[in-house]
């Protein structure tokens, strides 16, 4: 009779069961599982294969929660939702590597129903695909772009700024998939977030900001062999070139734009002979040499020294401006003849406008135009400035009809345009007004407008003597006449009336709220106008035969706008 101790197998018996060692050996092997073996609970002692996948795949343990964090940020989720999920093939495969690694006393023990009990955890796997789309859906609102730093004008303390730059922010989620994939058992799992520079810093961009600051200087001009000067204030200088991230770059096109109004300021054109008016006849008056700018050589030096802080003033070189045209070339006064008179009405105009429009005139009556050479109107006006007498009044500017310096001096420039047109001269610049306006009527169309700088009024003088224009202002009956004095060329003159191709409805009004106005308080300060679509026709018949030109004109819709005080 065989028994066995308390304690199980001693070594007294293992010798008695070395001889079926050979017998164990081919009953029990690595295609089962060790008895004794356990897994989350399941017992898979005996198992195949196949068999112990079964028997685990029915245990699925629950999914932990997981607490992620990137940054400041906290999300707690189940385990499931970043890819977690049992893993029973690993579990069994680690079952049979225990099996195998069991020496010769635990088998036998196994053999005889006294194996250790040993119980294996479930492991766990994570889907590295399914966690980074989960995290990148968690993440998603902390990436952010680097921001560049860039340079701007501040109008309340009137200097370049830098705005500052901003780091770029981006979740790794390599590294946090990567961490989670190699243990799945984390309930904690970090999103390292990445900043990434911006390519352009306040730092880098400091230096172009200081530069341009520097420059931002009151700055003045002088004529050479003259005691002429003319000033931008520092807004203007500023305006004369760029602060870019790049450093300073000229703006080309204002830089001509301002020298173009500081010659106009210091040059001392020549003034032709011409005629005044002395005792109610017309007198000759000799012509006088001027000095005025050499631009070439002056522009160089204007468009070096505004970019040049340490320069505040600098001399323009200058040469003598010859007249083109001398006393004895003017034919006597009494041998002038009228060749043409334009006309035009400027009833309910300002005090103001009616001020501009009697400046205007007195400044263009007794101007002379050689034979052969072009009149401008801005060239005899001078500029439109209060130091040339124009005071405020309304213009049109930025599409609105606004308070503006020179209001009623397209009055004057219409009426000479009449005259000039109706004498059969060449245009060789006439621009029309944004809108039809009133003070033109009846004769639409047959207009031009002037703006100082850019727009001008120029015709040729293609008769063969000198003319004069002469201007007669008649402010108590509201009218202007222009006439063109000279010897009369052989040919006569047609000028028809308009032609409307097209008409446009005015748009719908427009409200701006104007704080400064009592509340409810409504005043309109822009009137509506169809637009058209129109052109004139002049025939000029002389010994060479009939001959036509066209003027056209486009007028915008113009809407009408109201000023409203504020809500009460």
């Amino acid at each position: 009779m065989k028994f066995w101790a308390a304690g199980g197998i001693t070594a007294g018996t293992v010798a008695l069961l070395l001889g079926g060692a050979l017998a164990l050996g081919a009953t029990q092997n690595n295609s089962t599982l060790a008895p004794g073996l356990r897994i989350a609970g399941v017992d898979v002692g005996g198992l195949n294969r196949d068999q112990a996948l079964a028997a685990v795949g029915s245990r699925v343990s629950s999914a932990p929660q997981v607490t992620v964090r990137a940054g400041t940020n906290t999300w707690t989720l189940s385990a499931e939702q970043l890819g977690w999920h049992s893993d029973a093939r690993t579990s069994v495969d680690a079952a049979f590597r225990l099996t195998a690694e069991r020496n010769t006393l635990e088998k036998l023990q196994g053999l005889i129903g006294q194996a250790p009990v040993q119980d294996l955890p479930l492991t766990a796997a994570v889907d590295a695909a399914r966690a980074r789309t989960t995290l990148s859906t968690l993440t998603a609102g902390l990436n952010t772009r680097p921001l560049n730093a860039s340079i701007y004008f501040d109008k309340v303390s009137k200097r370049y700024a830098v705005k500052p730059d901003r780091p770029g922010l981006q979740a790794d989620l390599t590294a946090a998939v990567n961490t989670y994939v190699a243990n799945p058992a984390l309930t904690t799992l970090t999103v390292p977030v990445v900043e990434s520079p911006a390519a352009l810093t306040a730092a880098a961009l400091k230096k172009h900001v200081d530069r341009g600051n520097a420059l931002v200087r009151p700055f003045t001009v002088k004529l050479g062999g003259t005691a002429r000067q003319g000033a931008l204030d520092p807004l203007q200088v500023a305006n004369l070139y760029w602060v870019r991230v790049t450093g300073i770059e000229p703006d080309e096109p204002t830089l001509k734009a301002a020298f173009d109004r500081l010659t106009g300021e210091v040059d001392q054109p020549a003034r032709n002979a011409r005629y005044v008016l002395q005792g109610g006849k017309l007198v000759k008056t000799r012509e006088k040499a001027g000095r005025v700018t050499d631009r070439a050589a002056a522009y160089a030096l204007f468009r070096k020294a505004v970019l040049d802080p340490a320069v505040t003033t600098l001399t323009w070189p200058s040469k003598v401006d010859q007249p083109t045209l001398n006393v004895a070339q003017l034919p006597a006064a009494d041998k002038l003849q009228l060749i043409a008179v334009g006309k035009s009405t400027y009833y309910h105009s300002s005090a103001a406008r009616r001020i501009n429009v009697a400046n205007a005139a007195a400044k263009i009556n007794g101007a002379v135009v050689p034979a052969g050479e072009v009149f401008s109107f801005l060239q005899n006006l001078g500029g439109i400035d209060a130091s040339n007498g124009f005071v405020g009044g309304l213009i049109i500017s930025g599409g609105r009809t606004v308070d503006g310096l020179g209001g009623g001096v397209c009055q004057v420039s219409t009426t000479v345009f009449r005259a000039l047109y109706q004498a059969g001269l060449p245009v060789v610049e006439r621009n029309q007004h944004s809108y039809r306006v009133g003070y033109y009527e009846p004769q639409v169309g047959f207009e031009a407008a002037v703006y100082d700088p850019g727009l001008d009024l120029k015709m040729k003088n293609d008769t063969s003597a000198p003319i004069l224009i002469r201007t007669k202002n008649d402010d108590a009956r509201s009218t202007l006449t222009v006439e063109v004095w000279g010897v009369k060329p052989a040919r006569t003159v047609t000028v028809s009336s308009a032609v409307i191709t097209g008409r446009v409805p005015h748009p719908a009004p427009r409200y701006i709220m104007n704080p400064n106005l009592r509340p409810g308080a409504m005043r309109q300060v822009d009137w509506a106008a169809d637009g058209y679509s129109l052109y004139i026709t002049r025939t000029i018949k002389d010994a060479s035969g009939v001959r036509s030109d066209k003027v056209s004109t486009v007028y915008k819709a113009w809407q009408a706008v109201y000023e409203t005080g504020p809500r009460g």
